[in-house]
Formats: C-alpha cells, sequence, structure tokens
C-alpha cells in the first residue's frame, strides 16, 4: 500500500500505513479539542486556519520518528499536538507581520477581523500548546522551549535583516534553520523521544528535521521562479513581486555581473525595481528561470538533501527508514 503525504512523502508498508494513519487521525481529533474556549468567539478565530487544512507536515515527521521506539507509547499523539499548535500559533503572528491578506487559500484571521485578534489568538495557541506539552515532562519541555527559542530568534533576525557587514546568503540560511528548521527537528526529537527511543537516535532524527526543512523551504524558493504555480500552490514569483529575498535572487547577488550580457544587466536593473507592475515582474521573472543562479539554487537545494539524506544512514533498516530517505527524493522532485 502507498500514501503519497505531503510534499510527496510515499509511505509503502502496510503497518507504516495502518499506524501514520491513525495517529494522523487521532492528533487531528485532539487539536479539534485543543482549539476549543468557553469563549465562543475565541472558538471560532482559533479553529480559522485549522479548519482551512494544511499538510500537518510537522505531526507526520513526529509519528515517523517514533516508529524508532514505540509508537504506540501514550505521548506520542498530544507532543505531535503540541508541535502543530505552535506552528499554527506562529502563522497568526507571520501573517499580521506580514500584512498577509490571505492563508490557505481563506481570508487569513488579520484581514477577517484585525492584528490584535490573529495576534492574541495566536498567544491563545500557544497556551494550549503549553498545558498539552506539560504534561509530557521535563525533557520535553525543554526541547520545545530551546525550539521556541530558535524560531522567534530567526522571525527577530529576518526582522533586523542581515546588517551592513553580514553575508546576506548565510544570513538568510540563519533565518531558516530557526524560523523552519528549529519547529520541524523539535518534531523528529519529541516524538522520538515520546516513543522511548535510544539518545542517540533522538538527536539524529532532530539533526535529519531540521536539514530536511530547510531543503523544503529552499526547494519553495526554486518552486517560486520555475513553477508555473499548479505544484507550488501560488502564484509563480509571488516572493520576486514582494521584493523578498530567496536563494535564487541571493545566489544571483553573489555572482559576478556580466557587462556582456544584457539578459543580466537587465535583471540586475530589475531586481533593484518595484516589481509590483506587471510588466516589469512577467519581465524580471522570465530573465531569472533563464539565469544561471537559478539552476546554481536547484543545486545548492539539492545539496541541502543530499546531506539530511546521509543523517539517515547510521538509522536501523526499517519502513520509517526508508519513508524520510524518500523526502530526500521529494526536494529533488519539486526543484527540478
Amino acid at each position: 500500500m502507498t500514501v503519497v503525504g505531503p510534499f510527496g512523502l510515499s509511505v509503502q508498508d502496510r503497518d507504516l500505513t495502518r499506524d501514520v494513519q491513525a495517529g494522523l487521525e487521532a492528533v487531528e481529533a485532539a487539536l479539534s479539542e485543543a482549539v476549543k474556549s468557553d469563549v465562543p468567539f475565541i472558538t471560532v478565530t482559533a479553529s480559522h486556519l485549522m479548519e482551512a487544512g494544511g499538510k500537518r507536515f510537522r505531526p507526520l515527521l513526529l509519528l515517523l520518528a517514533a516508529q524508532f521506539g514505540d509508537p504506540g507509547a501514550p505521548g506520542v499523539v498530544p507532543a505531535a499536538v503540541v508541535v502543530e499548535l505552535t506552528h499554527l500559533a506562529t502563522l497568526y503572528h507571520d501573517d499580521v507581520m506580514d500584512e498577509a491578506p490571505v492563508r490557505r487559500g481563506t481570508e487569513s484571521a488579520n484581514s477577517r477581523w484585525d492584528n490584535s485578534v490573529a495576534i492574541l489568538t495566536g498567544d491563545f495557541l500557544f497556551s494550549r500548546a503549553s498545558q498539552v506539552l506539560a504534561d509530557l515532562g521535563p525533557e520535553a519541555v525543554r526541547m520545545q522551549a530551546e525550539a521556541f527559542e530558535r524560531l522567534v530568534t530567526g522571525q527577530i533576525l529576518e526582522t533586523r535583516g542581515p546588517g551592513p557587514d553580514g553575508d546576506p546568503l548565510l544570513h538568510y540560511l540563519d533565518v531558516l534553520a530557526g524560523k523552519t528548521g528549529s519547529l520541524i527537528a523539535v518534531s523528529c526529537r519529541i516524538g522520538a523521544l515520546m516513543a522511548g527511543a535510544e539518545p542517540w537516535l533522538v538527536e539524529t532524527l532532530g539533526d535529519f528535521g531540521e536539514r530536511i526543512g530547510i531543503a523544503f523551504q529552499l526547494a519553495d524558493d526554486v518552486l517560486d521562479i520555475a513553477s508555473d504555480g499548479d505544484e507550488s500552490g501560488k502564484t509563480p514569483g509571488t516572493d520576486l513581486r514582494e521584493g523578498v529575498a530567496t536563494l535564487p535572487t541571493l545566489l544571483l547577488q553573489q555572482m559576478p555581473a556580466d557587462p556582456g550580457d544584457p539578459d543580466d544587466t537587465r535583471l540586475r536593473e530589475l531586481l533593484a525595481k518595484d516589481l509590483s507592475d506587471d510588466d516589469l515582474h512577467a519581465e524580471a521573472l522570465r530573465l531569472l528561470r533563464a539565469h544561471p543562479a537559478l539552476e546554481r539554487a536547484r543545486r545548492e537545494t539539492l545539496r541541502h538533501a543530499e546531506e539530511a539524506r546521509a543523517l539517515l544512514a547510521p538509522l536501523p533498516d526499517c519502513a520509517a527508514k526508508a519513508a524520510l530517505d524518500g523526502l530526500c527524493d521529494a526536494v529533488a522532485i519539486r526543484t527540478m
């Protein structure tokens, strides 16, 4: 049996498929309960993004990591609820900071209500995650607290920028490690911990989670430029239009300008402009798709995926290991 999960993950083992499906169903039911409040309005706002869907990538990775111990251990599903509630809470805050009108194909909370409601709803979800976490033991609390600190640090670094003497590309990778990698890493780490896996497995799986999380974000950067929109799920060149520096444009900035190439010259001129104009945006997107920087971005993304795959090597052979290995292949497919 094959279950194709988020980001192209394939689970090709009957028993693992059964365990993962049952786990995800239990997580979904627990999430529905966790967002309920005695105040009906809070229940509505807290349910808003959860009901809009989502890939549940972090709970899925947590459930796979739990396979390296006892996946039926009582703390596994609550731990998955903790990481997903934390992720959902950050989305409410992100939308306020980004002034995003839409999230997951529906009106964002800050657009539907206002910034104050969105921020406080995110805080409510953080508090619910903390309540669930409190029953999982001090080691789980420490892991989650450290991950949350890194997540917030990554957000602050992004807001501050690299500084006049900083390397924009290294700064960007540091931001991704904090904002994206930390929570995916702790999903794997705490899943293995709750399942009673050996300490070295807990740490190895956490390292894998961080690396593959960064690789998927970099793959999204490539998709934002290279795709027609169907695969990425958003309009191509969204980051380009908004002036958000991502892997392809950061790599281009590192490459020496070629005065003999009019396309290179023109692209650099466009990237210094406001690309909200449709014609200028379309021209910049076309030129960037043909620029060597995009191919360099693909290679950099694949390098991160292969580094993640290498971390799996010492793990015992099992269906869960094969599924995690398949995630590395999924990165390659997304960047083609």
